[in-house]
């Protein structure tokens, strides 16, 4: 008897159809491994920023201390005269930085009333009535007291008067 000639495998060649396969496999992990460190890119990438501004912010806000006020007693002044006489009582109180800019103010009353006496005292009724007018007073009232009280001394911190009476009559 003859031999019989091997028979053939129906499949295809084994060498093609791996490569068909190992391609999609490829394909696959490529795919995902992108994916994977685009997001991990991304992640880390937020988590660097976050730390970078908000962990300042995070930390500064722990630092932040609670506003600290002075109240100051309140202050009746003739005004420029427009039609006859007027005057102005108000009250307010500064927000400074803390304690020690309390303590300096305190120390140095005389000169705070003085100041605000002056600056007060120059003003014309229509020139403070109005909203507008109230707000440039209190930006001038935090310029005038952040100047030193001391030939070559520091600069006080205010950082903003609050009205909490303003009468003109």
């Amino acid at each position: 008897m003859a031999k019989a000639a091997p028979k053939e495998d129906v499949k295809a060649d084994p060498a093609e159809e791996k490569p068909g396969k190992s391609r999609k496999k490829l394909f696959l992990i490529m795919g995902i491994a992108i994916i994977a460190i685009g997001v991990g890119g991304s992640a880390g990438a937020l988590y660097l920023n976050k730390k970078n501004v908000s962990g300042k912010n995070t930390i500064k806000n722990v630092q932040e201390k609670p506003p600290v006020f002075l109240n100051l007693d309140s202050f009746t002044v003739n005004l420029q005269s427009e039609d006859g006489s007027q005057y102005l009582q108000i009250a307010f109180t500064l927000q400074v930085e803390d304690d020690k800019q309390v303590e300096i103010f305190k120390q140095n009353m005389p000169q705070v009333r003085n100041r605000l006496l002056m600056l007060l005292s120059s003003k014309k009724p229509s020139e403070i009535a109005s909203t507008e007018g109230k707000k440039k007073l209190s930006n001038e009232i935090v310029a005038l007291l952040k100047q030193p009280f001391y030939p070559q001394g520091k600069p006080q911190s205010v950082s903003s008067v609050f009205f909490t009476s303003f009468i003109i009559q």
